[in-house]
């Protein structure tokens, strides 16, 4: 492995050469390629910061400095140099290196939360901490210029620019992207800074020309306040020296010794201080730069040599892609807001066929409710495409501004349930029970790609009161055709006596299928139903309830507050005894894994369920409701 072989911590870079520094990062580089080529994983974002990170690295000394990566699925090249090289072949397989910083795996890790804009809250409060408890140590926030969308960046920099004591480092990795091109007014400013040719015209004749000058030294003060002037000039909003902030750059992030440079004057003024670091998204890796859609964000299975991604089928989110644009060509007030995903959620093909109704808010998922609000109420439906884990941060929103208003607007949520190799942040788990909350929104789970057509035209018919259509990761199951209508849900066995209903939510609807075929293989009757609309509870399913010896209900959320919860709570408000069991994920944060092994050892396989069926029917008969398991 070379030089990687040798590294048991940062400090083991303090003594390498300028010649081996660079060695290192392309042999950072190739490690990177190789293993995503086959692990999958982030590779442009990692690829973008590996000089960053080596000098971060050699100005720090981490962990007694804490760095905190945003959303950190850029943190890679860390874990490389703090001594997890060799076990870097399992990345994001179970058991494995997690695609994010992971406290479990070292002391050089702190947050792991991979939702995007909070690396300078956690940053502000550390900072604060150590000056309360008078502990010499630095925070350093890495946080790219697409995180810097998220108003809670924002909120966290009217906070630091007063907290003057604070030894806080906050490193702008601008690269103008999030998942694609940095969208909005901030994007523009950095981009205006970035790229005016005036500005390193001009900064290079100073380079050039100062020395010369009586009494000119080429000290990076100077050429600090020359710059300083520049860009005020160049950017007069000043951008975030306007809050009251030091500012250093733009430096180039893939100049390792420039970066380090930068970092050991912000290191020195004792105060909060942003570095501004330019870096290039893949950078080093050919096939990386040249893809136009995401410069190899977080690419499939890929060839080295030729960065061709393996050929994959239809996933549940190019089905949605494609629907959306024919929803869109017979409704002309269907407009489609996302949250910085334009191509993850599948939004891409609605925005190139109608560019004027397609709205990229950046990563501000608070606002692109709070929006859609507003659009419907401008007599449009809007369709907000979100990942289901990141609905979450805009429940407040949903209640207050588009349920209580009665907005029409429709929510998908795409990745819903469990994602797998992501992690826990990125499980889809909570969207059932938070949304049961709201007054009067409808929720929908499909189980195949022909209802989810039909449901997302049912859901963008309704005006009066939000909808949501969540479906999960990956390629979707077989059609399961209906074999009869109970009012508004779809009967897909009906089998022997009335032993066990099994109602099925969503994509889980393959599961409860095969959990009927080892059913009726033991002799039970089972019906097994799918609501098609989860919420409200479908007065059908309850008359069904009423009519089983056994109520099962699947989903892939978590189990307390969800669809079998609810259930559970109106078949006892309805004075309807049947026992319940309850099947869909523990609450808590599941380590990452495949999904089908996730679900394998959660409990939620054909196998397992009807396993715990077959023995809860050979048991007396208990009376009363029963707890979810």
């Amino acid at each position: 492995m070379g030089l990687l072989s040798t590294l048991t911590s940062p400090r083991d870079l303090d003594d390498l050469s300028d010649a081996e520094l660079d060695a290192l990062a392309a042999e950072v580089r190739d490690l990177l390629i190789r293993t995503v080529a086959t692990n999958t994983g982030h590779l442009g974002p990692n690829l973008g910061v590996v000089e960053l990170t080596l000098a971060l690295h050699r100005v720090f000394d981490s962990p007694r400095d804490k760095i905190v990566f945003d959303t950190g699925h850029q943190s890679y090249v860390h874990k490389l140099v703090t001594g997890r090289a060799g076990d870097f072949g399992t990345l994001r397989r179970e058991g494995g290196l997690s695609g994010y910083p992971s406290r479990a795996e070292s002391e050089h890790d702190l947050v792991e939360n991979s939702h995007a804009s909070t690396a300078l809250s956690y940053a502000d409060g550390l900072a604060k901490a150590y000056a309360i408890r008078g502990e010499d140590r630095h925070v350093v926030a890495v946080i790219g210029d697409g995180a810097l969308t998220g108003g809670m960046a924002w909120e966290a920099l009217n906070n630091i620019a007063i907290a003057h004591d604070s030894r806080l480092v906050i490193v702008v990795n601008d690269n103008g992207r999030s998942y694609t091109p940095t969208i909005g007014g901030l994007a523009t400013a950095l981009t205006s800074l970035r790229t005016n040719p005036r500005y390193e015209r001009i900064l290079d004749v100073v380079k050039r020309r100062l020395p010369s000058l009586p009494g000119g030294g080429t000290t990076y003060e100077v050429l600090h306040a020359v710059k300083k002037g520049l860009k005020d000039a160049l950017a007069p909003q000043g951008l975030f020296e306007d809050l009251g902030l030091k500012y250093v750059g733009p430096v180039d992030g893939h100049d390792r010794a420039a970066v380090e440079q930068a970092l050991r004057q912000a290191k020195g003024f004792g105060g909060p201080v942003i570095v501004h670091a330019i870096t290039r998204k893949g950078f080093g890796y050919d096939p990386a730069e040249r893809h136009e859609a995401d410069q190899f964000h977080a690419p499939g299975p890929f060839d080295v040599q030729t960065g061709a991604e393996k050929p994959k089928g239809l996933i549940w989110t190019d089905h949605f892609a494609e629907h959306m644009v024919a929803i869109g060509e017979r409704r002309p007030d269907v407009v489609a807001i996302t949250a910085a995903m334009m191509h993850p959620v599948g939004l891409d093909a609605f925005q190139r066929r109608f560019p004027e109704r397609t709205f990229d808010v950046g990563i501000a998922e608070q606002h692109a409710a709070t929006s859609a609000a507003g659009l419907a109420m401008g007599g449009l439906h809007p369709v907000v495409a979100l990942y289901a884990t990141f609905l979450n941060r805009a429940f407040d929103q949903v209640l207050m501004d588009v349920a209580l208003h009665r907005c029409g607007v429709t929510f998908v949520l795409d990745r819903s349930g469990v994602t797998g190799d992501d992690g826990a942040s990125h499980n889809g788990m909570w969207d059932l029970s938070m949304l049961q909350l709201v007054p009067g929104l409808r929720i929908a789970a499909p189980r195949d790609v022909p209802r989810m057509r039909e449901l997302l035209d049912e859901a963008v018919e309704v005006a009066d009161a939000p909808t949501v259509v969540r479906y999960p990761k990956g390629p979707p199951p077989e059609e399961i055709p209906a074999v009869d209508r109970a009012g508004g849900a779809d009967v897909l066995v009906r089998t022997g006596p009335r032993d066990v209903l099994v109602v099925a939510v969503g994509a889980m609807a393959t599961t409860a299928v095969g959990v009927a075929e080892r059913l009726v293989a033991q002799g039970i009757g089972v019906t097994v139903v799918d609501p098609r609309w989860v919420k409200p509870v479908d007065p059908a399913v309850v008359a069904l309830a009423g009519s089983h010896r056994l109520v099962v209900t699947i989903e892939d959320n978590g189990v307390v507050g969800g669809v079998g919860a609810v259930l559970l709570q109106t078949l006892a408000a309805e004075g309807i005894t049947t026992p319940v069991r309850v099947h869909g994920i523990p609450q808590e944060f599941l380590d990452h894994a495949k999904r089908a092994s996730i679900l394998e050892r959660i409990g939620l396989t054909p196998q397992t369920i009807a396993r715990s069926i077959v023995e809860e029917l050979a048991e007396p008969a208990p009376t009363g409701v029963s707890l979810p398991s």
